[in-house]
Protein backbone atom coordinates (compact mmCIF):
# COMPACT_ATOMS: atom_id res chain seq x y z
CA UNK A 1 0.00 0.00 0.00
CA UNK A 2 1.55 3.39 -0.95
CA UNK A 3 2.57 5.66 1.91
CA UNK A 4 1.87 9.40 2.01
CA UNK A 5 5.53 10.10 1.27
CA UNK A 6 5.50 7.84 -1.82
CA UNK A 7 2.28 9.46 -3.04
CA UNK A 8 3.65 12.99 -2.80
CA UNK A 9 6.93 11.95 -4.45
CA UNK A 10 4.96 10.51 -7.39
CA UNK A 11 2.84 13.67 -7.60
CA UNK A 12 5.85 16.00 -7.75
CA UNK A 13 7.67 13.75 -10.25
CA UNK A 14 4.75 13.73 -12.68
CA UNK A 15 3.78 17.37 -12.30
CA UNK A 16 7.21 18.95 -12.38
CA UNK A 17 9.50 16.55 -14.23
CA UNK A 18 7.00 16.07 -17.08
CA UNK A 19 5.47 19.51 -17.54
CA UNK A 20 5.84 19.42 -21.30
CA UNK A 21 3.18 16.87 -22.13
CA UNK A 22 2.76 15.31 -25.51
CA UNK A 23 -0.04 16.47 -27.76
CA UNK A 24 -1.83 13.15 -27.24
CA UNK A 25 -1.89 13.68 -23.49
CA UNK A 26 -2.96 17.29 -23.80
CA UNK A 27 -5.81 16.65 -26.22
CA UNK A 28 -6.84 13.27 -24.83
CA UNK A 29 -8.31 12.12 -21.55
CA UNK A 30 -4.94 11.25 -19.95
CA UNK A 31 -4.22 14.68 -18.45
CA UNK A 32 -7.62 15.17 -16.72
CA UNK A 33 -7.52 11.54 -15.58
CA UNK A 34 -4.09 11.92 -14.02
CA UNK A 35 -4.93 15.30 -12.45
CA UNK A 36 -8.13 13.82 -10.99
CA UNK A 37 -6.38 10.84 -9.43
CA UNK A 38 -3.46 12.77 -7.96
CA UNK A 39 -5.26 15.88 -6.72
CA UNK A 40 -8.36 14.16 -5.33
CA UNK A 41 -6.45 11.26 -3.76
CA UNK A 42 -5.77 12.87 -0.34
CA UNK A 43 -9.47 12.64 0.51
CA UNK A 44 -9.45 8.92 -0.36
CA UNK A 45 -6.11 8.02 1.23
CA UNK A 46 -7.50 8.61 4.72
CA UNK A 47 -10.63 9.83 6.49
CA UNK A 48 -10.25 13.57 5.89
CA UNK A 49 -13.99 13.49 5.30
CA UNK A 50 -16.06 10.50 6.40
CA UNK A 51 -19.56 10.36 4.97
CA UNK A 52 -22.04 8.78 7.43
CA UNK A 53 -23.47 6.26 4.94
CA UNK A 54 -20.04 4.69 4.42
CA UNK A 55 -20.48 2.86 7.71
CA UNK A 56 -23.20 0.61 6.28
CA UNK A 57 -20.85 -0.85 3.69
CA UNK A 58 -17.56 -0.97 5.61
CA UNK A 59 -19.19 -2.46 8.72
CA UNK A 60 -20.88 -5.17 6.65
CA UNK A 61 -17.72 -5.97 4.66
CA UNK A 62 -15.65 -6.47 7.82
CA UNK A 63 -18.32 -8.77 9.25
CA UNK A 64 -18.31 -10.73 5.98
CA UNK A 65 -14.59 -11.32 6.51
CA UNK A 66 -15.26 -12.46 10.06
CA UNK A 67 -18.24 -14.76 9.52
CA UNK A 68 -17.58 -15.96 5.96
CA UNK A 69 -21.12 -15.07 4.79
CA UNK A 70 -20.63 -12.93 1.68
CA UNK A 71 -24.30 -12.56 0.77
CA UNK A 72 -25.88 -11.28 3.99
CA UNK A 73 -25.27 -7.71 5.13
CA UNK A 74 -25.24 -6.67 8.78
CA UNK A 75 -25.12 -3.37 10.65
CA UNK A 76 -22.54 -2.66 13.33
CA UNK A 77 -25.04 -3.64 16.03
CA UNK A 78 -25.64 -7.04 14.44
CA UNK A 79 -29.00 -6.25 12.80
CA UNK A 80 -29.70 -7.30 9.22
CA UNK A 81 -29.81 -4.59 6.52
CA UNK A 82 -31.49 -5.18 3.16
CA UNK A 83 -31.94 -1.62 1.92
CA UNK A 84 -29.35 -1.80 -0.87
CA UNK A 85 -28.28 -4.64 -3.18
CA UNK A 86 -24.98 -6.41 -2.72
CA UNK A 87 -22.52 -4.94 -5.23
CA UNK A 88 -21.40 -1.93 -3.15
CA UNK A 89 -20.66 -4.20 -0.20
CA UNK A 90 -18.62 -6.49 -2.44
CA UNK A 91 -16.69 -3.53 -3.84
CA UNK A 92 -15.59 -2.58 -0.32
CA UNK A 93 -14.86 -6.23 0.44
CA UNK A 94 -12.60 -6.60 -2.61
CA UNK A 95 -10.57 -3.60 -1.45
CA UNK A 96 -10.26 -5.07 2.05
CA UNK A 97 -9.29 -8.51 0.74
CA UNK A 98 -6.72 -7.06 -1.67
CA UNK A 99 -4.99 -4.38 0.39
CA UNK A 100 -6.07 -5.13 3.95
CA UNK A 101 -8.63 -3.23 6.00
CA UNK A 102 -7.97 0.52 5.90
CA UNK A 103 -9.53 3.81 4.85
CA UNK A 104 -7.71 3.67 1.51
CA UNK A 105 -8.72 0.09 0.69
CA UNK A 106 -12.37 0.83 1.52
CA UNK A 107 -12.43 3.64 -1.06
CA UNK A 108 -9.87 2.69 -3.70
CA UNK A 109 -12.24 1.01 -6.17
CA UNK A 110 -14.71 3.88 -5.79
CA UNK A 111 -11.95 6.35 -6.67
CA UNK A 112 -11.07 4.24 -9.72
CA UNK A 113 -14.74 4.10 -10.75
CA UNK A 114 -15.00 7.90 -10.54
CA UNK A 115 -11.80 8.38 -12.50
CA UNK A 116 -13.03 5.92 -15.14
CA UNK A 117 -15.86 8.30 -16.00
CA UNK A 118 -13.28 10.55 -17.68
CA UNK A 119 -12.19 8.12 -20.44
CA UNK A 120 -15.78 6.86 -20.75
CA UNK A 121 -17.11 10.36 -21.42
CA UNK A 122 -14.23 10.98 -23.81
CA UNK A 123 -15.13 7.78 -25.69
CA UNK A 124 -18.84 8.63 -25.89
CA UNK A 125 -18.10 12.15 -27.18
CA UNK A 126 -15.69 10.71 -29.77
CA UNK A 127 -18.30 8.20 -30.87
CA UNK A 128 -21.09 10.71 -31.50
CA UNK A 129 -19.03 13.58 -32.94
CA UNK A 130 -16.15 14.20 -35.33
CA UNK A 131 -14.99 17.20 -33.30
CA UNK A 132 -11.58 16.77 -31.69
CA UNK A 133 -12.34 19.34 -28.97
CA UNK A 134 -15.71 17.97 -27.79
CA UNK A 135 -14.20 14.87 -26.10
CA UNK A 136 -11.46 16.97 -24.47
CA UNK A 137 -13.82 19.58 -23.00
CA UNK A 138 -16.32 16.90 -21.94
CA UNK A 139 -13.58 15.02 -20.07
CA UNK A 140 -12.52 18.12 -18.13
CA UNK A 141 -16.10 19.05 -17.26
CA UNK A 142 -16.91 15.64 -15.77
CA UNK A 143 -13.51 15.48 -14.01
CA UNK A 144 -14.21 18.73 -12.15
CA UNK A 145 -17.84 18.12 -11.22
CA UNK A 146 -17.98 18.51 -7.41
CA UNK A 147 -20.44 15.67 -6.79
CA UNK A 148 -18.39 13.31 -8.96
CA UNK A 149 -15.33 14.31 -6.91
CA UNK A 150 -16.90 13.83 -3.49
CA UNK A 151 -18.69 10.61 -4.47
CA UNK A 152 -15.43 9.17 -5.80
CA UNK A 153 -13.83 9.50 -2.36
CA UNK A 154 -16.63 7.76 -0.48
CA UNK A 155 -17.49 4.08 -0.24
CA UNK A 156 -21.18 4.54 -1.08
CA UNK A 157 -23.25 3.29 -4.06
CA UNK A 158 -23.62 6.53 -6.03
CA UNK A 159 -20.32 6.58 -7.93
CA UNK A 160 -20.71 2.89 -8.86
CA UNK A 161 -24.22 3.61 -10.12
CA UNK A 162 -23.06 6.48 -12.34
CA UNK A 163 -20.13 4.39 -13.59
CA UNK A 164 -22.36 1.54 -14.76
CA UNK A 165 -25.02 3.91 -16.12
CA UNK A 166 -22.31 5.68 -18.14
CA UNK A 167 -21.21 2.30 -19.51
CA UNK A 168 -24.85 1.74 -20.46
CA UNK A 169 -24.88 5.20 -22.10
CA UNK A 170 -21.84 4.14 -24.13
CA UNK A 171 -23.88 1.19 -25.35
CA UNK A 172 -26.73 3.55 -26.27
CA UNK A 173 -24.27 5.84 -28.09
CA UNK A 174 -22.99 2.92 -30.16
CA UNK A 175 -26.55 1.98 -31.12
CA UNK A 176 -27.22 5.61 -32.10
CA UNK A 177 -23.99 5.92 -34.09
CA UNK A 178 -24.40 2.73 -36.11
CA UNK A 179 -28.20 2.33 -36.12
CA UNK A 180 -29.45 -0.91 -37.62
CA UNK A 181 -25.87 -1.97 -38.38
CA UNK A 182 -24.75 -1.56 -34.75
CA UNK A 183 -22.50 -4.39 -33.55
CA UNK A 184 -23.97 -6.65 -30.87
CA UNK A 185 -21.25 -5.57 -28.43
CA UNK A 186 -23.18 -2.36 -27.73
CA UNK A 187 -26.27 -4.33 -26.72
CA UNK A 188 -24.13 -6.51 -24.46
CA UNK A 189 -22.57 -3.41 -22.95
CA UNK A 190 -25.97 -1.82 -22.38
CA UNK A 191 -27.72 -4.77 -20.72
CA UNK A 192 -24.79 -6.04 -18.64
CA UNK A 193 -24.18 -2.52 -17.34
CA UNK A 194 -27.84 -2.13 -16.41
CA UNK A 195 -27.75 -5.45 -14.56
CA UNK A 196 -24.70 -4.37 -12.58
CA UNK A 197 -26.23 -0.94 -11.92
CA UNK A 198 -29.35 -2.66 -10.56
CA UNK A 199 -27.14 -4.69 -8.20
CA UNK A 200 -25.74 -1.37 -6.97
CA UNK A 201 -28.87 0.65 -6.25
CA UNK A 202 -31.95 -1.07 -7.59
CA UNK A 203 -34.86 0.75 -9.20
CA UNK A 204 -33.19 4.00 -10.41
CA UNK A 205 -31.05 1.93 -12.78
CA UNK A 206 -34.06 -0.01 -14.06
CA UNK A 207 -36.05 3.21 -14.62
CA UNK A 208 -33.30 4.88 -16.66
CA UNK A 209 -32.75 1.65 -18.59
CA UNK A 210 -36.42 1.36 -19.56
CA UNK A 211 -36.45 5.03 -20.59
CA UNK A 212 -33.37 4.47 -22.79
CA UNK A 213 -34.99 1.46 -24.49
CA UNK A 214 -38.21 3.39 -25.08
CA UNK A 215 -36.25 6.29 -26.53
CA UNK A 216 -34.27 4.05 -28.90
CA UNK A 217 -37.48 2.42 -30.05
CA UNK A 218 -39.73 5.46 -30.46
CA UNK A 219 -37.52 8.48 -31.18
CA UNK A 220 -38.72 10.12 -34.43
CA UNK A 221 -35.30 10.40 -36.10
CA UNK A 222 -33.72 6.92 -35.94
CA UNK A 223 -35.99 4.37 -34.25
CA UNK A 224 -34.76 0.81 -33.82
CA UNK A 225 -37.00 -2.24 -33.88
CA UNK A 226 -37.82 -4.21 -30.75
CA UNK A 227 -36.31 -7.23 -32.43
CA UNK A 228 -32.95 -5.51 -32.56
CA UNK A 229 -33.20 -3.92 -29.10
CA UNK A 230 -34.43 -6.93 -27.14
CA UNK A 231 -31.46 -9.14 -27.97
CA UNK A 232 -32.21 -12.24 -25.81
CA UNK A 233 -28.67 -13.38 -24.84
CA UNK A 234 -27.63 -9.91 -23.62
CA UNK A 235 -31.03 -9.08 -22.10
CA UNK A 236 -31.28 -12.34 -20.14
CA UNK A 237 -27.69 -12.05 -18.94
CA UNK A 238 -28.41 -8.57 -17.61
CA UNK A 239 -31.57 -9.78 -15.86
CA UNK A 240 -29.71 -12.69 -14.22
CA UNK A 241 -26.97 -10.36 -12.95
CA UNK A 242 -29.47 -7.79 -11.72
CA UNK A 243 -31.69 -10.26 -9.84
CA UNK A 244 -29.03 -12.65 -8.52
CA UNK A 245 -28.80 -11.24 -4.99
CA UNK A 246 -32.56 -10.75 -4.70
CA UNK A 247 -33.22 -14.39 -5.54
CA UNK A 248 -30.51 -15.49 -3.08
CA UNK A 249 -32.04 -13.40 -0.27
CA UNK A 250 -35.53 -14.68 -1.05
CA UNK A 251 -34.24 -18.25 -0.87
CA UNK A 252 -32.50 -17.53 2.45
CA UNK A 253 -34.98 -15.24 4.25
CA UNK A 254 -38.24 -15.42 2.33
CA UNK A 255 -40.21 -12.35 1.19
CA UNK A 256 -39.68 -10.45 4.47
CA UNK A 257 -36.41 -8.93 3.21
CA UNK A 258 -38.32 -7.13 0.44
CA UNK A 259 -40.12 -4.95 3.01
CA UNK A 260 -36.91 -3.14 3.90
CA UNK A 261 -35.85 -2.85 0.25
CA UNK A 262 -39.26 -1.52 -0.80
CA UNK A 263 -39.30 1.02 2.02
CA UNK A 264 -35.88 2.34 0.98
CA UNK A 265 -36.55 2.37 -2.76
CA UNK A 266 -40.13 3.67 -2.80
CA UNK A 267 -41.74 4.06 0.61
CA UNK A 268 -39.47 6.60 2.33
CA UNK A 269 -38.19 8.05 -0.95
CA UNK A 270 -41.43 9.08 -2.60
CA UNK A 271 -42.79 12.49 -1.70
CA UNK A 272 -46.53 13.04 -1.68
CA UNK A 273 -47.05 16.71 -0.88
CA UNK A 274 -47.47 18.94 -3.92
CA UNK A 275 -45.32 21.79 -2.61
CA UNK A 276 -42.57 19.40 -1.62
CA UNK A 277 -42.52 17.94 -5.13
CA UNK A 278 -42.45 21.43 -6.68
CA UNK A 279 -39.62 22.50 -4.35
CA UNK A 280 -37.52 19.40 -5.02
CA UNK A 281 -38.15 19.58 -8.75
CA UNK A 282 -37.05 23.24 -8.83
CA UNK A 283 -33.97 22.47 -6.75
CA UNK A 284 -33.02 19.54 -8.98
CA UNK A 285 -33.40 21.70 -12.08
CA UNK A 286 -31.24 24.45 -10.55
CA UNK A 287 -28.52 22.12 -9.28
CA UNK A 288 -28.32 20.23 -12.56
CA UNK A 289 -27.05 23.51 -14.00
CA UNK A 290 -25.20 25.15 -11.09
CA UNK A 291 -23.17 22.09 -10.11
CA UNK A 292 -21.37 22.40 -13.43
CA UNK A 293 -19.57 25.40 -11.98
CA UNK A 294 -17.87 27.29 -13.60
CA UNK A 295 -18.43 25.71 -17.03
CA UNK A 296 -22.11 26.62 -17.26
CA UNK A 297 -21.44 30.38 -16.94
CA UNK A 298 -19.98 30.99 -20.42
CA UNK A 299 -22.64 28.64 -21.83
CA UNK A 300 -25.43 30.99 -20.70
CA UNK A 301 -24.74 33.50 -23.47
CA UNK A 302 -27.05 32.81 -26.43
CA UNK A 303 -27.93 29.53 -24.74
CA UNK A 304 -31.19 28.98 -26.62
CA UNK A 305 -29.62 29.57 -30.01
CA UNK A 306 -26.59 27.41 -29.23
CA UNK A 307 -28.69 24.63 -27.72
CA UNK A 308 -30.85 24.41 -30.85
CA UNK A 309 -27.74 24.43 -33.03
CA UNK A 310 -26.21 21.57 -31.05
CA UNK A 311 -29.48 19.64 -31.10
CA UNK A 312 -29.86 19.92 -34.89
CA UNK A 313 -26.30 18.63 -35.43
CA UNK A 314 -27.12 15.29 -33.79
CA UNK A 315 -30.81 15.08 -32.91
CA UNK A 316 -30.74 11.43 -31.89
CA UNK A 317 -27.93 11.63 -29.34
CA UNK A 318 -28.71 15.02 -27.84
CA UNK A 319 -32.38 14.09 -27.76
CA UNK A 320 -31.35 11.09 -25.66
CA UNK A 321 -29.33 13.37 -23.36
CA UNK A 322 -32.33 15.69 -22.95
CA UNK A 323 -34.67 12.78 -22.16
CA UNK A 324 -32.32 11.26 -19.58
CA UNK A 325 -31.65 14.61 -17.89
CA UNK A 326 -35.38 15.45 -17.79
CA UNK A 327 -36.12 11.98 -16.38
CA UNK A 328 -33.62 12.21 -13.52
CA UNK A 329 -34.87 15.69 -12.63
CA UNK A 330 -38.44 14.40 -12.55
CA UNK A 331 -37.48 11.35 -10.44
CA UNK A 332 -35.46 13.49 -8.03
CA UNK A 333 -38.39 15.86 -7.70
CA UNK A 334 -40.56 13.01 -6.40
CA UNK A 335 -38.33 11.97 -3.50
CA UNK A 336 -39.28 12.80 0.06
CA UNK A 337 -35.67 13.57 1.07
CA UNK A 338 -33.59 15.47 -1.46
CA UNK A 339 -29.90 14.72 -2.11
CA UNK A 340 -27.91 16.37 -4.88
CA UNK A 341 -26.13 13.07 -5.56
CA UNK A 342 -29.40 11.69 -6.98
CA UNK A 343 -28.58 13.72 -10.12
CA UNK A 344 -25.30 11.87 -10.68
CA UNK A 345 -26.44 9.04 -13.01
CA UNK A 346 -26.89 11.43 -15.96
CA UNK A 347 -24.12 13.91 -15.10
CA UNK A 348 -21.59 12.42 -17.59
CA UNK A 349 -23.92 12.64 -20.60
CA UNK A 350 -25.05 16.09 -19.46
CA UNK A 351 -21.37 17.12 -19.45
CA UNK A 352 -21.14 16.21 -23.13
CA UNK A 353 -24.18 18.33 -23.92
CA UNK A 354 -22.73 21.28 -22.00
CA UNK A 355 -19.39 20.89 -23.80
CA UNK A 356 -21.15 20.95 -27.16
CA UNK A 357 -22.92 24.21 -26.23
CA UNK A 358 -19.62 25.75 -25.08
CA UNK A 359 -18.03 24.98 -28.43
CA UNK A 360 -20.59 27.24 -30.10
CA UNK A 361 -18.93 30.29 -28.54
CA UNK A 362 -17.35 32.37 -31.31
CA UNK A 363 -13.68 33.35 -31.70
CA UNK A 364 -11.66 33.97 -28.55
CA UNK A 365 -14.78 34.35 -26.42
CA UNK A 366 -14.53 30.86 -24.90
CA UNK A 367 -10.79 30.99 -24.13
CA UNK A 368 -11.21 34.42 -22.51
CA UNK A 369 -14.01 33.08 -20.31
CA UNK A 370 -11.83 30.12 -19.35
CA UNK A 371 -9.02 32.51 -18.46
CA UNK A 372 -11.22 34.58 -16.13
CA UNK A 373 -12.56 31.46 -14.40
CA UNK A 374 -9.03 30.07 -14.03
CA UNK A 375 -7.83 33.26 -12.31
CA UNK A 376 -10.78 33.02 -9.90
CA UNK A 377 -9.96 29.44 -8.95
CA UNK A 378 -6.26 30.20 -8.67
CA UNK A 379 -7.24 32.99 -6.27
CA UNK A 380 -9.29 30.52 -4.24
CA UNK A 381 -6.26 28.21 -4.11
CA UNK A 382 -3.97 30.99 -2.88
CA UNK A 383 -6.52 31.91 -0.22
CA UNK A 384 -6.70 28.29 0.95
CA UNK A 385 -2.91 28.00 1.04
CA UNK A 386 -2.68 31.21 3.08
CA UNK A 387 -5.27 30.01 5.61
CA UNK A 388 -3.63 26.56 5.72
CA UNK A 389 -0.37 28.15 6.87
CA UNK A 390 -1.90 28.54 10.33
CA UNK A 391 -2.32 24.80 11.11
CA UNK A 392 0.69 23.81 8.96
CA UNK A 393 3.02 26.02 11.00
CA UNK A 394 1.09 25.98 14.28
CA UNK A 395 0.95 22.19 14.72
CA UNK A 396 3.51 19.47 14.69
CA UNK A 397 2.78 17.84 11.33
CA UNK A 398 4.32 14.92 9.46
CA UNK A 399 6.76 15.85 6.71
CA UNK A 400 4.34 15.06 3.82
CA UNK A 401 2.02 17.88 4.99
CA UNK A 402 4.74 20.50 4.50
CA UNK A 403 5.57 18.93 1.16
CA UNK A 404 1.91 18.98 0.13
CA UNK A 405 1.66 22.70 0.92
CA UNK A 406 4.78 23.36 -1.18
CA UNK A 407 3.39 21.29 -4.07
CA UNK A 408 0.08 23.16 -3.93
CA UNK A 409 1.81 26.55 -4.06
CA UNK A 410 4.28 25.55 -6.78
CA UNK A 411 1.61 24.02 -8.99
CA UNK A 412 -0.67 27.06 -8.65
CA UNK A 413 2.18 29.39 -9.69
CA UNK A 414 3.04 27.13 -12.61
CA UNK A 415 -0.60 27.16 -13.76
CA UNK A 416 -0.71 30.97 -13.51
CA UNK A 417 2.23 31.26 -15.92
CA UNK A 418 0.62 28.79 -18.34
CA UNK A 419 -2.52 30.96 -18.55
CA UNK A 420 -0.71 33.28 -20.93
CA UNK A 421 -1.02 30.63 -23.65
CA UNK A 422 -4.63 30.37 -24.94
CA UNK A 423 -4.22 26.70 -25.86
CA UNK A 424 -3.49 25.84 -22.21
CA UNK A 425 -6.46 27.61 -20.64
CA UNK A 426 -8.77 24.61 -20.66
CA UNK A 427 -6.39 22.28 -18.74
CA UNK A 428 -5.27 25.15 -16.50
CA UNK A 429 -8.86 25.82 -15.44
CA UNK A 430 -9.60 22.13 -14.92
CA UNK A 431 -6.44 21.57 -12.88
CA UNK A 432 -7.08 24.73 -10.83
CA UNK A 433 -10.51 23.41 -9.84
CA UNK A 434 -9.08 20.03 -8.81
CA UNK A 435 -6.28 21.77 -6.94
CA UNK A 436 -8.87 23.40 -4.67
CA UNK A 437 -9.74 19.96 -3.28
CA UNK A 438 -6.06 19.08 -2.93
CA UNK A 439 -5.47 22.21 -0.84
CA UNK A 440 -8.68 21.75 1.16
CA UNK A 441 -7.23 18.55 2.61
CA UNK A 442 -4.57 20.69 4.31
CA UNK A 443 -7.34 22.31 6.34
CA UNK A 444 -9.16 19.06 7.14
CA UNK A 445 -5.98 17.27 8.23
CA UNK A 446 -5.71 18.61 11.83
CA UNK A 447 -9.36 17.73 12.52
CA UNK A 448 -9.26 14.24 11.06
CA UNK A 449 -5.82 12.63 10.90
CA UNK A 450 -4.93 10.27 12.48
CA UNK A 451 -8.53 9.16 12.80
CA UNK A 452 -9.96 7.40 15.83
CA UNK A 453 -9.51 3.92 14.37
CA UNK A 454 -5.77 4.37 13.85
CA UNK A 455 -5.33 5.74 17.37
CA UNK A 456 -7.33 2.90 18.95
CA UNK A 457 -5.35 0.29 17.02
CA UNK A 458 -2.07 1.71 18.31
CA UNK A 459 -3.48 1.71 21.86
CA UNK A 460 -4.53 -1.95 21.62
CA UNK A 461 -1.11 -2.92 20.28
CA UNK A 462 0.56 -1.13 23.17
CA UNK A 463 -1.76 -2.88 25.66
CA UNK A 464 -1.21 -6.28 23.97
CA UNK A 465 -4.94 -6.94 23.72
CA UNK A 466 -5.35 -10.48 22.32
CA UNK A 467 -6.83 -10.96 18.86
CA UNK A 468 -10.42 -12.16 18.43
CA UNK A 469 -11.39 -10.26 21.60
CA UNK A 470 -14.99 -9.09 21.80
CA UNK A 471 -15.29 -5.32 22.18
CA UNK A 472 -18.41 -3.28 22.92
CA UNK A 473 -18.69 0.21 21.47
CA UNK A 474 -20.74 2.97 23.15
CA UNK A 475 -21.08 6.12 21.10
CA UNK A 476 -22.09 7.42 17.69
CA UNK A 477 -22.11 4.64 15.04
CA UNK A 478 -20.50 7.04 12.54
CA UNK A 479 -17.30 6.97 14.59
CA UNK A 480 -17.73 3.28 15.34
CA UNK A 481 -17.22 2.48 11.66
CA UNK A 482 -13.87 4.30 11.56
CA UNK A 483 -12.75 2.50 14.70
CA UNK A 484 -13.92 -0.84 13.30
CA UNK A 485 -11.79 -0.22 10.18
CA UNK A 486 -8.83 0.71 12.37
CA UNK A 487 -9.14 -2.49 14.39
CA UNK A 488 -9.75 -4.65 11.32
CA UNK A 489 -11.25 -8.16 11.28
CA UNK A 490 -9.00 -9.37 14.11
CA UNK A 491 -11.25 -7.83 16.77
CA UNK A 492 -15.01 -8.32 16.94
CA UNK A 493 -16.53 -4.97 17.87
CA UNK A 494 -20.28 -4.56 18.28
CA UNK A 495 -22.20 -1.31 18.75
CA UNK A 496 -24.54 -0.85 21.74
CA UNK A 497 -26.77 2.07 22.68
CA UNK A 498 -25.81 2.16 26.36
CA UNK A 499 -23.98 0.22 29.07
CA UNK A 500 -27.13 -1.60 30.21
CA UNK A 501 -27.30 -3.41 26.86
CA UNK A 502 -23.71 -4.70 27.04
CA UNK A 503 -23.53 -8.37 28.13
CA UNK A 504 -21.13 -9.14 30.98
CA UNK A 505 -18.95 -11.35 28.78
CA UNK A 506 -17.71 -8.18 27.06
CA UNK A 507 -14.58 -7.41 29.04
CA UNK A 508 -13.47 -4.55 26.80
CA UNK A 509 -15.37 -1.40 25.84
CA UNK A 510 -14.71 1.70 23.77
CA UNK A 511 -16.77 4.73 24.69
CA UNK A 512 -16.92 8.43 23.92
CA UNK A 513 -17.02 11.29 26.42
CA UNK A 514 -20.83 11.24 27.06
CA UNK A 515 -20.71 7.47 27.76
CA UNK A 516 -17.68 7.66 30.07
CA UNK A 517 -19.74 7.79 33.29
CA UNK A 518 -19.32 4.17 34.40
CA UNK A 519 -19.91 2.56 37.85
CA UNK A 520 -17.01 3.26 40.23
CA UNK A 521 -14.82 0.26 40.98
CA UNK A 522 -16.27 -1.81 38.14
CA UNK A 523 -14.19 -0.45 35.23
CA UNK A 524 -10.82 1.11 34.48
CA UNK A 525 -10.44 3.59 31.63
CA UNK A 526 -7.66 5.23 29.61
CA UNK A 527 -7.80 8.01 27.04
CA UNK A 528 -7.06 6.20 23.77
CA UNK A 529 -8.08 8.69 21.04
CA UNK A 530 -8.02 12.48 20.86
CA UNK A 531 -8.89 14.67 17.88
CA UNK A 532 -9.71 18.32 17.46
CA UNK A 533 -13.46 18.84 17.36
CA UNK A 534 -14.48 21.02 14.35
CA UNK A 535 -17.16 22.62 16.54
CA UNK A 536 -14.38 24.21 18.58
CA UNK A 537 -12.28 25.62 15.74
CA UNK A 538 -12.10 29.02 17.44
CA UNK A 539 -10.42 27.44 20.47
CA UNK A 540 -8.03 25.68 18.09
CA UNK A 541 -6.98 28.95 16.44
CA UNK A 542 -6.55 30.66 19.81
CA UNK A 543 -4.41 27.73 20.99
CA UNK A 544 -2.09 28.08 18.00
CA UNK A 545 -1.43 31.74 18.82
CA UNK A 546 -1.03 31.05 22.55
CA UNK A 547 1.18 28.00 22.01
CA UNK A 548 -1.03 25.85 24.29
CA UNK A 549 -2.27 23.45 21.62
CA UNK A 550 -1.73 20.27 23.64
CA UNK A 551 -3.68 21.43 26.70
CA UNK A 552 -6.49 23.06 24.72
CA UNK A 553 -6.88 20.02 22.50
CA UNK A 554 -7.26 17.81 25.57
CA UNK A 555 -9.89 20.16 26.98
CA UNK A 556 -11.96 20.69 23.84
CA UNK A 557 -11.09 17.72 21.64
CA UNK A 558 -13.15 14.69 20.63
CA UNK A 559 -12.18 11.86 23.01
CA UNK A 560 -12.58 8.09 23.03
CA UNK A 561 -11.66 5.88 25.97
CA UNK A 562 -10.45 2.31 26.25
CA UNK A 563 -12.39 0.69 29.11
CA UNK A 564 -11.75 -2.66 30.79
CA UNK A 565 -14.16 -4.47 33.10
CA UNK A 566 -12.48 -5.22 36.43
CA UNK A 567 -12.66 -8.68 37.97
CA UNK A 568 -15.11 -8.86 40.92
Amino acid sequence: MPSQKQYFFLLSYILFDHMELTRQWYEGYQLPLLAFLLLIAPFALDFHLHYPDEMYYTDAAIQMMQNGDYLTTYLGNGDLRFKKPILTYWTVLVGFKTLGVSALSSRLLFLIAGASLIPLVYRIASLISNSSRLPQISAWIVATHPIVIFSSTRSIPDILLVFFMTLAALGVSGLIRYGKQAPKKYLWLFYLSLGLAFEVKGLPAAALGVIAIAYLRFNPWQPLSLKQLLYPPALLSGVVIGLFWFVAMYYKFGPVYLDSFYEDQLGMRMGSRVWQIIRHFSLALLLMLVLFVPWFIPALKNVKKNFLSVFHENKVFFGFVAVWVASIIAMTGLVSTFYERYLLPVTPVAAIGLAAILLKRQGNSLTNSLKVSAWIFLGINWLLLTVALLPVIGFKNPLPIYFQWAVGLSLSIFLAFKLAVPAYRLPVLGTSILLVFFNLSLLSHPFSIPHQGVQLRVHLEQQSIPGNSQIAFLGHPHYASKIRIGLGPVYKMKTFKNLAEVPEQYRYLICDEPQKELPNGAFSSDLASLNWDPKHWQEMIAAIFSGETKAVKKEWGKKYYWVERLAP
